[in-house]
């Protein structure tokens, strides 16, 4: 079978990363997705162990269709009992982009009645009751190619379960590891976060550092699929526990507010995790270890009304990371300005999208290693 793994443009890498980590050999990279090949056993792994996928589907067909009659005809052709009943509720998802077939809304309804026709012929019923489990069917048309897949998610991979409070403009937990994981942190490195805000960065650094699974407290739609052996996930979720660590940690998460800090703390102890937390303004930074990685999502100065303090908080952020020459600094913003304001130029830069905003990832080497390089 095939899988599409879906991930935020500029975090493709890092999915094709942790699949071939987890054995999952045979993919393909492309613009904001992840393909695999492999069987339950590899779709329930990926669901529990992905750290920067938003979705996972299990692809069902792949056709052209530049006409809703071809739409509706190759839909109905799918073999969906093998999937569905008559009472299972059927809800229907989709995007077009780059496609003869451009209303979104009309593509569903088409699909939609497809698989009743279908699963009427095929039990030879009258109706089509919905009344059990939904299946959440995902319709994509890319340059009039339709891929037709099932969610295995249920709610997106960024819900791992552990924030249940918010902060304004909060970090996403799977842009958090991804983050993480292009700032080449390792489990035994230090870590600082001086802008945590709901602690995002910190609890997915533990998360990783202890190698635990970041959907391992968290259910998934795929396992009220019929079709497959539930004990799959008991199973993945046995093996993911035992394969949990639990090691003294050197990651700090600071921030200028204390209701955040009161959020972080939280947040930790239902990830399962143990990080040090600080009230304290990003100028009164200070660390006694020697060396480490540190990430912020310092604000964007997005409106007007901002902007000057915004350039003033970047030009501070220079002089105090100075004082921290043998880390990896790595900052994620939105400005177009940032690299100016700050004073240097970065080492690495990588396009991201932060809530469908455009953002940079800009990374700076310890000055040794600039110094050897």
């Amino acid at each position: 079978m095939e899988f599409i793994a879906t991930a935020k443009i500029g975090l493709e890498s890092t999915v094709a990363f942790q699949l071939h980590k987890l054995g999952i050999l045979d993919t393909e990279t492309l613009d904001a997705r992840v393909k695999f090949s492999g069987g339950y056993t590899e779709m329930t792994k990926a669901l529990l162990w992905l750290r920067t996928a938003e979705r996972l589907l299990m692809t069902v067909a792949v056709f052209h269709a530049d006409s809703f009659e071809a739409l509706f005809e190759q839909t109905k052709a799918i073999d969906w009992k093998r999937y569905l009943t008559p009472k299972t509720r059927i809800h229907v998802n989709g995007k077009s982009a780059k496609s003869t077939l451009f209303s979104v809304s009309d593509c569903q309804s088409i699909v939609k009645k497809a698989i009743v026709e279908s699963l009427k012929a095929s039990y030879r019923v009258q109706t089509v009751p919905e009344t059990e489990e939904e299946v959440i069917i995902e319709v994509g048309i890319l340059r009039d190619e339709v891929t037709i897949a099932l969610d295995c998610c249920g709610a997106g991979l960024s819900r791992r379960g552990y924030r249940t409070y918010n902060v304004a403009a909060p970090l996403s937990e799977t842009l958090g590891a991804g983050l993480i994981l292009l700032s080449r942190f390792f489990p035994d490195t230090p870590l600082i976060d001086p802008m945590c805000g709901s602690g995002t960065i910190p609890i997915e650094a533990a998360m990783i550092a202890n190698n635990i699974a970041p959907s391992q407290n968290r259910s998934f739609a795929a396992e009220q699929w019929r079709f497959i052996d539930r004990n799959l996930f008991a199973t993945a979720r046995e093996e993911a526990l035992d394969l949990q660590r639990h090691e003294k940690l050197e990651i700090l998460g600071s921030d200028i507010d204390p209701h955040c800090i009161d959020l972080c703390k939280k947040h930790a102890k239902k990830a399962g995790v143990m990080v040090n937390w600080n009230v304290r303004p990003v100028s009164e930074l200070a660390t006694e270890w020697s060396h480490g990685v540190l990430i912020c999502n310092p604000p964007y100065g997005e409106r007007l009304s901002d902007k000057q303090e915004v350039k003033k908080l970047y030009r501070q952020m220079r002089t105090v990371f100075d004082r921290l020459p043998d880390w990896q600094i790595n900052i994620i913003t939105a400005s177009r300005e940032f690299e100016s304001i700050y004073g240097k130029p970065a080492n690495r830069r990588r396009k991201l999208s932060n809530g469908g905003m455009p953002c940079t990832l800009y990374q700076f080497n310890p000055q040794k290693s600039e110094t050897n390089d």
